[in-house]
């Protein structure tokens, strides 16, 4: 290692208000989704005590660490999208010249917003089905299923938010397709893997 700490390649803004304000939100949801999943340890520490000292029966915990880890996932999509953390395979963009490389990162970034976006549409008929119908769980508990599915719409819908200002980004030139600056290329990138 060369002793530097490398920095975070997060989404840029460039100053732009409406980039800036996605990337809070995305932040915004990375801060709540730890706190469910610390939330969710702490309900499991509770869970172990109350059952195996108390030797006293669970209610609720189960279904509650289980629905408070769906959510950490789905709201934290946006924020792992602004960190750049979602996995990555830039062979293939390293091969190209800057104009294809733009190209792929725009037909990639398309076809993400397709996908997410049909993911977004059968979370939200999903989360709407539950709260019409007024669907509960089932068990002993039997919490309404609307407020933990409400967590598959938003989650996506910030997720393709993210996406949406990383295309704006790139198309403004405020961000490079793949992060890459546009004289990298696969045998650079090689060259600097090995020196580090």
């Amino acid at each position: 290692m060369s002793g530097t700490s490398t920095a975070i390649p997060a989404a840029k803004h460039g100053g732009n208000p409406f980039l800036r304000a996605v990337g809070i939100v995305s932040q915004c949801c990375g801060v709540i989704s730890a706190m469910m999943i610390l939330a969710a340890v702490i309900i499991t520490c509770q869970m172990i005590f109350v059952r195996f000292v108390l030797n006293a029966s669970t209610i609720w915990q189960t279904e509650t660490v289980i629905y408070l880890m769906i959510a950490a996932t789905m709201l934290g999509l946006p924020y792992v999208q602004y960190l750049r953390g979602h996995v990555n395979v830039d062979l293939l963009p390293l091969a190209l010249s800057r104009g294809p490389r733009k190209l792929l990162a725009v037909a990639t970034l398309g076809l993400a917003l397709l996908v997410i976006g049909a993911m977004l549409w059968h979370g939200l008929h999903f989360w709407h089905e539950a709260w019409d119908w007024g669907e509960r769980s089932g068990s002993v508990w039997d919490p309404k299923l609307w407020v933990p599915y409400l967590a598959l719409p938003v989650g996506f819908g910030l997720y393709f938010l993210q996406l949406v200002a990383d295309l704006i980004a790139m198309l403004m030139g405020i961000d490079k397709p793949f992060g890459l600056s546009d004289d990298v290329s696969f045998v650079e990138a090689r060259s600097a893997g090995e020196t580090e």
